[in-house]
């Protein structure tokens, strides 16, 4: 008959898994065996009288440390004191704002061209750079060991010095960018305190944290409008000027722009 064959394959799989219980049974290091005065069994023992041995190691560690703790002090009640007043919300959303200002839309837009005319100044020095190196390996063979050596030197230190030039641009456009935004946010949170105060507001939350407010709530707009009436712009100090300068403080002038040539980075290395 057909089914025959599946039990029979079946039985075959089950008989060899129950005979293998006694064998994993006799192997468990759980289970006690008496010495024997046979030769057979020598090893057997050592395992049986390694196991009492672990509960002493686990149970002297838990007293220390419930003795190292210090003692949780207990202070005396304070008095009472007033109630904070009754909570007048308002909710505001600060990127909104952020987008609907002029100060901050002239900002971004202005330190976005900076950026992307150092980019472009740093690709054309580095096409230069690669043109002087293959300029240096075709003259190579017509060159002295010396004269080489010269040329590969200054080659080497007018890299050196226009990459520090372009790194001081670089830092110089980031601290301008964070000085500026922190005017637009000194502003904007002396709009908040004057919004929230006429409106008799105790506490302002940012939209993002709240998940369901109705409009009246809301102090977006009337923030957004008042921004733009107290700051229009943000001066920003010339490109090639340190960030202090244009607060009236004196500042080192940076390096030039631009590097024209060779001469002009290798001045540093003749101080």
């Amino acid at each position: 008959m057909p089914a025959r064959p599946p039990l029979a394959a079946l039985a075959a799989l089950i008989v060899p898994a129950l005979l293998a219980v006694p064998a994993a049974a006799q192997n468990d290091p759980g289970f006690f065996i008496p010495p024997q005065q046979g030769g057979g069994g020598g090893g057997r023992p050592a395992q049986a009288q390694q196991q009492p041995a672990r509960p002493a190691q686990q149970q002297p560690q838990r007293p220390p440390q419930q003795a190292q703790r210090p003692p949780q002090p207990n202070p005396a009640p304070l008095p009472p004191g007033q109630p904070p007043p009754a909570a007048v919300v308002g909710i505001v959303d600060v990127p909104e704002i952020q987008r609907n200002s002029t100060a901050f839309n002239a900002v971004r837009e202005e330190i976005e061209r900076r950026r992307q005319r150092l980019n472009d100044d740093l690709q054309r020095e580095q096409t230069r750079w690669r043109e002087e190196q293959q300029t240096l390996a075709n003259q190579r063979a017509t060159m002295n060991p010396d004269q080489l050596r010269q040329r590969e030197r200054e080659l080497q230190e007018r890299i050196t010095d226009s990459q520090r030039v372009f790194r001081d641009r670089s830092r110089a456009i980031e601290q301008v960018a964070q000085g500026a935004l922190g005017e637009i946010e000194q502003a904007m949170a002396l709009v908040v305190r004057q919004v929230a105060a006429s409106r008799n507001v105790n506490l302002v939350l940012p939209r993002p944290l709240v998940i369901f407010n109705d409009a009246p709530f809301d102090l977006t707009d009337e923030i957004s409008q008042q921004v733009n009436r107290v700051l229009r712009n943000v001066n920003l100090p010339p490109e090639g000027q340190a960030p202090a300068a244009a607060a009236g403080q004196p500042a080192q002038p940076q390096q030039p722009a631009r590097p024209a040539g060779p001469a002009a980075p290798a001045q540093p290395q003749r101080r």
